[in-house]
């Protein structure tokens, strides 16, 4: 679905991102690992048009999004979610659900979507009135998984999200995107410091050191190669 090559994007003289080449399989989720520092953030940035690289191309079924507009790459079925969530704090739940269907165009169907949100995400019912800023770590970050799904993307960047969450939701979090992928046929790109984590429900992953990608393959692979773990993964 998602083919990205030779990518090249720089802060000021020093390249975030030099050369990388990936692809993201249709209906499967792909883990991105690696340091700070590594260019893992940039990279989603990049495909989602909020970064513009020197060089290089990210192509969703074809078609290049590197010099397309934010709001038309979204469109087009890419839906974002950053490092640390962004969702709306002074906005009730309810509120920033709806801010999902801002820029696809089946709008029509706006509750139907927000209501399978709170079937995946049951706090978020109970809350749906309550300002953001009310819940707690692990519920924002699904609240800001919830506003990337009312979108129905068909390819869904998460960056980050076990941090700074306890390893129980942790888990539920990652579980949440595996069903995701087995249940609907999402493609999930997965950014993601917790190797062990990311690991256990990736299909595919790659590992990216200094701005260029280091090593790639089956997760299962990579999880069971204790000299790429122990050099790259830190377990």
């Amino acid at each position: 679905m998602l083919e990205v090559k030779d990518l090249v994007v720089a802060y000021g003289a020093e390249p975030a991102l030099d050369g990388v080449s990936l692809s993201v399989p249709d209906g499967a989720l792909t883990a991105v690992l690696g340091a700070n520092g590594a260019g893992k953030t940039t990279l989603l940035r990049t495909i989602s048009g909020l970064l513009r690289p020197r060089s290089g191309t990210a192509a969703l079924d074809g078609r290049d999004l590197t010099r397309l507009p934010a709001e038309e790459i979204v469109r087009l079925g890419v839906a974002h979610v950053p490092q640390s969530g962004g969702v709306i704090t002074e906005l009730t739940v309810e509120e920033n659900l709806r801010l999902g269907g801002l820029w696809r165009w089946r709008r029509g169907d706006l509750a139907r979507r927000i209501a399978a949100v709170y079937e995946l995400f049951p706090p978020l019912a109970d809350r749906r009135a309550r300002a953001a800023a009310a819940l707690s770590g692990g519920e924002r970050q699904m609240l800001a998984l919830g506003r990337a799904l009312v979108a129905e993307p068909r390819l869904l960047l998460v960056d980050e999200p076990s941090l700074g969450l306890a390893p129980r939701v942790v888990a539920q979090i990652m579980a949440v995107l595996r069903r995701l992928c087995d249940d609907t046929g999402l493609t999930v790109l997965l950014v993601e410091q917790n190797a062990r984590s990311a690991l256990s429900v990736a299909d595919r992953a790659l590992v990216l050191s200094l701005g260029s990608v280091a090593v790639a393959g089956e997760a299962a692979a990579l999880a069971a190669d204790d000299r790429l773990r122990h050099a790259y993964l830190g377990f």
